[in-house]
């Protein structure tokens, strides 16, 4: 159970997160299919991930840079809108040039498979948001519930795909059949970006706000200087190490996995976006389970554990015979996902300097968003001249490394509320340096 840490703060950002994975969600159906309708070959649907993929990356590390400077709500107004822009360039134009622009300032349709989770470059400005005002034994909760709230928008985004038709259209045909959806994307977003107008935010030169510390003095003290992290250097090298090779495999399926569907099968965007719907559903509450699986297992542990589960679940999606096996392995893996995410992403922010929160989370996921930006061309090049399958298995072996990599520069950093006296970590990790305490790397 959460504590009153600001009520109408955490119900606006909750309501901010649904709105916006509605459209994250069906943005992420209809954008690979809409290209490739519009007459985008594999390789050119790799190029377009690659140059929104790098777009969202720099737009990122200076939402987290800035926003340890200038405050968190002015992105979580700012970048929804520019999505909701992206939707309206989408819903009335075919243009290449305008496709690929708006689509990289709004991070648009980058695809994620089912997606629920991700709400573009804005997330490390509203992750501190979040931790900045939670007391820590309940940090993995909140995050939990955010990612619920991720799931429930993620199920309204998957069944307005049924607003695109089912007949597979080309050229302006397919622009027209489209735009109810990407204008539904462009409203849902604006919405996320006017509600977080009714944030209230502690003021940067101000006090500090509860657990801020060394923040709020720096805030006070009028430091505006935008530099890499000092005291959570250390985190953020490990988080690096792990996060590259991360990215690559994501990066070599997550955008594709609606082309993969389409091509592989036959299916519309209509029946991924119910399959979608249906996977996020089931996977609502499992997002629920994270903080009690944490608790009797550790943190660093359960992450680890179902990373490598993620990893052996691709292969036998890949093999499947026909879309609704496939769909079917699909959820299962999606399922186990949404229990590590918001562990990974408590994670990285609990062990972050307060006054580093921002920086962190966004600096922490930057080789991989480049990884992600990357790894792409090669899976448009395998699809087009190996194999549709290929690429899956490769990011299969890839996420399992990123699971061993995990576990090994991690298991003795528990987290905060683990290394209490009456934490799970206690027992087991106790002499685990706390963050910024000088801990190997530092």
């Amino acid at each position: 159970m959460l504590p009153s840490w600001s009520g109408r703060n955490f119900d606006v950002v909750m309501v901010a997160r649904i709105s916006m994975s509605v459209g994250r969600a069906l943005a992420g159906v209809v954008t690979p299919i809409y290209l490739a309708l519009r007459g985008f070959s594999a390789f050119e649907l790799s190029e377009y991930v690659l140059v929104v993929a790098l777009c969202a990356a720099g737009l990122s590390a200076s939402v987290g840079l800035w926003s340890d400077q200038v405050g968190r709500r002015p992105f979580l107004v700012g970048m929804p809108m520019l999505t909701a822009l992206a939707g309206v360039i989408f819903a009335f134009t075919g243009s290449v040039p305008l496709l690929f622009v708006f689509g990289a300032l709004g991070s648009f349709g980058r695809g994620a498979g089912a997606g629920a989770g991700a709400v573009g470059p804005y997330q490390p400005a509203e992750s501190a948001f979040v931790t900045d005002q939670v007391d820590p034994r309940f940090r993995n909760a909140a995050f939990g519930r955010l990612a619920s709230a991720s799931a429930a928008g993620s199920v309204v985004g998957g069944l307005l795909a049924l607003l695109v038709s089912s007949a597979h259209l080309h050229g302006a045909a397919a622009t027209a059949a489209f735009r109810p959806a990407f204008i539904a994307v462009a409203v849902v977003s604006a919405i996320a970006g006017l509600c977080a107008l009714w944030l209230v935010e502690p003021s940067r030169s101000g006090s500090p706000g509860p657990r801020s510390g060394q923040a709020g003095s720096r805030r006070a003290s009028g430091e505006r200087r935008w530099r890499l992290p000092q005291k959570s250097r250390w985190l953020l090298y490990r988080l690096w190490a792990t996060n590259t090779v991360n990215g690559m495999a994501v990066g070599m399926f997550g955008p594709f996995v609606t082309y993969w569907f389409y091509r592989r099968y036959g299916a519309s965007a209509a029946e991924v976006g119910v399959l979608f719907a249906v996977i996020n559903v089931v996977s609502m509450f499992s997002t629920l389970s994270a903080a009690g699986l944490a608790r009797r297992w550790g943190l660093v542990r359960t992450t680890s554990v179902i990373r490598s589960a993620q990893a052996l679940l691709l292969v036998p999606m890949v093999l499947s015979p026909s879309f609704a096996i496939a769909g079917a392995v699909y959820l299962v893996r999606m399922v186990v996902q949404r229990i590590g995410m918001p562990l990974r992403q408590s994670y990285a922010i609990g062990l972050a300097d307060p006054a580093e929160r921002a920086s962190v989370a966004a600096l922490s996921n930057l080789p991989s968003q480049l990884a992600m930006a990357g790894s792409p061309l090669l899976t448009g090049y395998l699809f087009e001249e190996v194999s549709l399958s290929l690429p899956f298995v490769i990011a299969a072996g890839l996420q399992f490394l990123n699971a061993a990599s995990f576990w090994l520069l991690f298991r003795r950093h528990p987290p905060e509320e683990e290394r209490s006296a009456d934490g799970p970590g206690a027992r087991s990790r106790s002499g685990a340096p706390p963050p910024g305490s000088g801990a190997p790397g530092a």
